[in-house]
C-alpha cells in the first residue's frame, strides 16, 4: 500500500500588489500556491510543499559510515602515538623593509553622486532589476547608493491612498511593463506622494496615474525595508512612455 502523501503548510503575508512577486519566490523554493485571503491593504497567501521522508536504508547507511570513521580515527590515533617528532624552531619572519615601493592597487571608482545610475552605465543596477524582490542585493545597493539618482523603465504595480489622506498615495513600482503582474525585480515604493510630487513629464503626460501605467522613472535611492521587502525611493521625475 502506497504511503499517504504528507504536506507542510506555510502562510505568507504580503502587501497588495506584491502577490505575484511572493508567489514566484515561493515557487522557486518548491512551494505550491494553494489560495489567498485578501484585505484592502494585505494578502495572506497559503502554500504547501510535499514532505520528503528520509529512506530507512539511508539512515542505516549513515550510521554505518559513522562507525567506520570512528574505527579509522582510533587506529590512526594509535599508530601516530609512537612516532612523535621534535618540533623544529621556525625562522622569524623577515622584518618589513622601511622603504616600500609597492603602490596601492587602484579600485574602480563608484559613480559620481551627480551621475544618474542606469542599467546601461551600472552593471550592479542592471543585475538588481532582475533579482528576487527579497534578495540581499536590494539592501546592499540601497546602503551603497543612498541619496543617488537612478533611472529605469517601469510600471505601476499598485497604489492606495496614504494613511489619513485622500489626495496623497503610496505607490508601488516595478521594473518592466507588467504592472500588477510584475514578478521579477525589486518592489520599489513611493510613500505618501501627491501627483505634483511625481513631476509628470513627456508629450502625453497624464494628470493622474493608475496601476499598469508605464513610465521612465527617475528617483532618489532611499532605504530598503528587509522585513517587508520594500525598496523606498523618492520621486524626481516621471516621464510617460
Amino acid at each position: 500500500m502506497a504511503d499517504e502523501i504528507k504536506y507542510e503548510y506555510k502562510t505568507v503575508r504580503a502587501i497588495r500588489g506584491t502577490d505575484n512577486l511572493v508567489i514566484a519566490k515561493m515557487q522557486k523554493d518548491g512551494w505550491e500556491f494553494v489560495d489567498k485571503e485578501q484585505s484592502k491593504l494585505r494578502s495572506s497567501l497559503n502554500f504547501r510543499r510535499q514532505k520528503k521522508p528520509v529512506p530507512r536504508l539511508l539512515i542505516a547507511g549513515a550510521a554505518a559510515v559513522v562507525v567506520i570513521l570512528a574505527v579509522v580515527i582510533g587506529v590512526a590515533s594509535a599508530l601516530s602515538g609512537g612516532d612523535k617528532k621534535e618540533d623544529k624552531p621556525t625562522k622569524p619572519a623577515a622584518a618589513p623593509s622601511e622603504k616600500s615601493s609597492a603602490k596601492p592597487t587602484p579600485t574602480a571608482s563608484a559613480p559620481a553622486a551627480a551621475e544618474v545610475i542606469t542599467a546601461q552605465n551600472n552593471p550592479e543596477f542592471a543585475a538588481l532589476l532582475k533579482v528576487d524582490y527579497c534578495d540581499e542585493a536590494n539592501a546592499d545597493f540601497a546602503t551603497k547608493h543612498e541619496g543617488q539618482k537612478i533611472a529605469f523603465n517601469g510600471s505601476i504595480m499598485n497604489m492606495a491612498p496614504a494613511a489619513g489622506y485622500r489626495t496623497r498615495y503610496d505607490v508601488l513600482l516595478g521594473p518592466g511593463d507588467e504592472g500588477p503582474n510584475t514578478a521579477v525585480g525589486p518592489a520599489f515604493k513611493y510613500k505618501n506622494v501627491s501627483m505634483l510630487d511625481l513631476n509628470l513629464t513627456g508629450k502625453n503626460a497624464p494628470a493622474t496615474v493608475a496601476p499598469g501605467d508605464k513610465f521612465r522613472f527617475v528617483a532618489e535611492v532611499g532605504e530598503y525595508n528587509a522585513t517587508q521587502c520594500l525598496f523606498y525611493l523618492r520621486p524626481v521625475s516621471t516621464e510617460a512612455r
